[in-house]
């Protein structure tokens, strides 16, 4: 199929969204901006973060990965649901009974003014550098099967999409992106399984013949019960679990949208439905992985990882089955990049300038201030996109994850500290463990195969993360004399 024809379909898509914003951002204000009023349905809420939580990365990288690590990601995948319960049920009561705008302000009330300020620069960091390796996965591949035979350079693809982007959450914010990232999660999904339906229709297989096929391939394994390796079972769930506890729980943009939810029970309600649907969609997304290889080797095309989908989706397809494919990586790319920018933004508005606490600044400075913000995000969004691609990462899902590790574990030692321990901080030296332990860990990843031979460690190294940073803050920390 032609690159302009699927660019256009791209452009219409735009065109919706943009339409649903102007909808759905009439009359914004700051906190519209912020927390969506607190007015959000749970159910849009639920099914829009599904979307949020997937991305590019999930809709390309976890099928790619299937060839090399059969469906051990699903080990992840259980640990995610009994973090999103952690969350539900020692989180957000706290979250709610505080009546917090930004998560963040909890570190403030339980440790400190630098301890507060410590934990929003380190969601500020992991977002940032989390949020565009996501991005620089959609782009390259927009670019390499689509743009590139147009003629545009990789830094415009870059910046159209990220001004798409502004276009339609500079107003609304959170209120918007409540819609938007629903409309986004149901083109994902409804492309994950058109393409199924397809592959296993092109390969005269039902779902169980298509599983024992996988299963012959060696592509269905699930369990590693290798206890050296870094996809151990016991290690995947536990650090999905503390991967979910984090990156959601800890992570102002995911939790952003869930506050904005009225009560706290239909919060709870929103997580608990967000980890069983994550478990179901993740499967299906490692089924559709197995049905690509399977399609892949039948018919003797020869690529692999993150390249995989879209090679056979874009040039070993129907047309219709290329532009269904675009407009699910689109809906993908989407709900990850805009609600990080937005987050990103309320961050930093609230928990570095202070601007709740400002009471000298008029609501219309305000918004003046929080639009500027908005928009350096995007170019720091652009610059480091532009990096990426300098770095040219082979599977984005690895690096990720190797991200959380080094960047969630001191937000985990930070909230962990204050939720299990009385103790006071001294609160000056809050950021000295939260910048020793990440390099620590580096240390010991670097240098593990001489310290534990054939053991490698795995997700579990944001558990580390997380235990340097806890010690470290006990270590600065005395018994609170304080009566309660």
């Amino acid at each position: 199929m032609s690159a302009p024809l699927l660019f256009l379909f791209v452009l219409i898509y735009f065109v919706i969204l943009l339409g649903v914003a102007k909808i759905t951002g009439k009359n914004s204000n700051n906190m519209s901006f912020f927390i969506g009023n607190k007015n959000s349905h749970w159910m849009l809420v639920a099914f829009g973060m599904i979307g949020t939580s997937l991305s590019g990365v999930t809709f390309v990288s976890v099928p790619g990965a299937v060839g090399k690590d059969s469906f051990h990601y699903l080990q992840i995948t259980i640990g995610y649901v009994i973090g999103y319960f952690a969350i539900a049920y020692v989180l957000l009561p706290i979250y709610y009974k505080l009546n917090l705008t930004s998560i963040y302000h909890y570190l403030e009330q339980r440790l400190g003014f630098n301890a507060y300020k410590t934990g929003a620069s380190f969601f500020v960091l992991s977002r940032t550098l989390g949020a565009t390796a996501r991005l620089y996965l959609v782009v390259k591949i927009l670019q390499v099967f689509i743009l590139d035979n147009m003629g545009v350079p990789f830094w415009a693809t870059t910046m159209v999409i990220l001004v798409m982007i502004l276009l339609y959450t500079y107003e609304g914010g959170v209120k918007t992106i409540v819609w938007t990232d629903t409309l986004q999660t149901s083109g994902m999904l409804l492309g994950l399984i058109i393409c199924s339906i397809y592959i296993l229709n092109n390969l005269h297989f039902s779902f169980s013949e298509g599983l024992n096929a996988m299963h012959v391939k060696g592509l269905s394994s699930v369990f590693n019960t290798d206890v050296n390796s870094k996809t151990f079972f016991l290690k995947q769930i536990i650090g999905g679990a503390f991967i979910t506890l984090t990156m959601t729980g800890l992570d102002q943009e995911m939790m952003q949208k869930n506050i904005s939810v009225k009560k706290l029970k239909d919060a709870q309600k929103n997580m608990v439905t967000i980890g069983f649907t994550m478990l179901f969609v993740i499967s299906l997304f490692l089924y559709l992985g197995g049905l690509i290889h399977l399609y892949a080797g039948q018919n003797n095309i020869q690529s692999s990882g993150d390249d995989l989908f879209p090679t056979l989706a874009l040039f070993h397809m129907p047309p219709y089955i290329s532009i269904i494919f675009i407009l699910a990586l689109i809906s993908a790319l989407f709900p990850s990049a805009d609600g990080a920018i937005t987050a990103l933004t309320s961050s930093f508005c609230i928990d570095l300038l202070g601007m709740q606490r400002n009471t000298q600044w008029e609501e219309v400075k305000k918004k003046k201030i929080r639009q500027r913000v908005h928009l350096c995000f995007a170019f720091l969004f652009f610059i480091m996109v532009l990096i990426f691609k300098w770095i040219d990462n082979k599977s984005i899902i690895d690096l990720l994850l190797k991200i959380a590790s080094y960047t969630y574990g001191p937000l985990l030692g930070l909230f962990a500290f204050g939720i299990l321990t009385k103790r006071k901080l001294h609160d000056r030296w809050a950021f000295l463990p939260c910048f020793i332990a990440p390099l620590l860990c580096l240390v010991l990843d670097y240098f593990q195969p001489f310290l534990f031979g054939n053991f490698r460690i795995g997700q579990e190294l944001l558990i580390i993360n997380g235990f340097i940073t806890f010690f470290g803050l006990w270590l600065i920390s005395s018994p609170n004399t304080e009566k309660s």
